[in-house]
């Protein structure tokens, strides 16, 4: 028995040692703003011309873009490159072998990505709002792009023109005989055209629009939880006073 816990000490010592000298980061706080029509329509176009190339949204239309304020010839003017029918849904023509060969595996289905890829750093949102800033120039790859959240990500830097390149900048901090690489911060090596302030604006609202594209209905579904809530609370205080009529006699 003594042993057998003496070597889950020892692969937990392993796993935790490994996990900190990873280049992984902690995640940021996404925006957040659903309820920005602003935002979700950059947030669409910039959907539409860097990732609807190679990621798929199979289980959203075009026309629900509508919900977000735009008109259906607005749609059809400016984001419609896969398909001329607004109805349609956002698929893509690049046939699953090529991206399998091109970048070592079919590129996911962004439609619900908002909302699988949350976890203990935070939800969903926060992880593409983070991820999709976290690139830097990494020769030994295939692609020359790597990412702190995804360490040797197989997807390229689809934005780099608008983020420049940059590099991260980690302080070594030794303790025990063991080095840990703690991430500082980033340099950067090119300028893109957008400034940092402006490039994670852009993310943000790229990263609203595919949170809203998750689940269109989200604010609808909570406006009518609000008033589901303020109809039981009147229910109930009615229910306790009728009981209260109904027993005052017997009582």
């Amino acid at each position: 028995m003594k042993k057998i816990i003496l070597s889950v000490l020892i692969s937990l010592a392993a796993s935790l040692t490994a996990f900190a000298n990873t280049d992984t980061i902690a995640w940021d706080k996404a925006p957040n703003k659903l309820n920005d029509l602003g935002s979700l329509q950059n947030g669409a176009k910039l959907f539409v011309n860097y990732c609807l190339n190679c990621h798929a949204a199979a289980y959203m239309r075009f026309n629900r873009l509508t919900d977000i304020g735009l008109t259906e010839q607005q749609i059809k003017d400016n984001l419609l490159f896969t398909t001329d029918k607004v109805g349609e849904t956002m698929k893509i023509a690049m046939d699953p072998k090529q991206g399998k060969d091109w970048f070592g595996g079919n590129p996911p289905d962004l439609t619900v990505i908002a909302r699988s890829r949350s976890g203990h750093g935070g939800t969903g949102a926060d992880y593409l709002f983070t991820y999709l800033r976290s690139y830097y120039k990494d020769p030994t790859k295939a692609t020359g792009w790597n990412n702190l959240v995804f360490p040797n990500v197989g997807m390229p830097h689809v934005l780099w023109e608008l983020q420049g390149e940059r590099q991260p900048i980690y302080e070594t901090i030794e303790s025990h005989g063991h080095e840990t690489h703690v991430f500082k911060g980033w340099k950067q090596i090119s300028p893109g055209k957008l400034s940092l302030t402006e490039y994670d604006e852009a993310v943000g609202d790229l990263v609203n629009y595919m949170q809203w594209m998750s689940e269109p209905a989200q604010s609808t579904r909570v406006k009518i939880g609000v008033w589901v809530m303020i109809f039981l609370l009147i229910f109930m205080f009615i229910a306790w006073r009728l009981n209260a009529a109904f027993w005052k006699d017997i009582r």
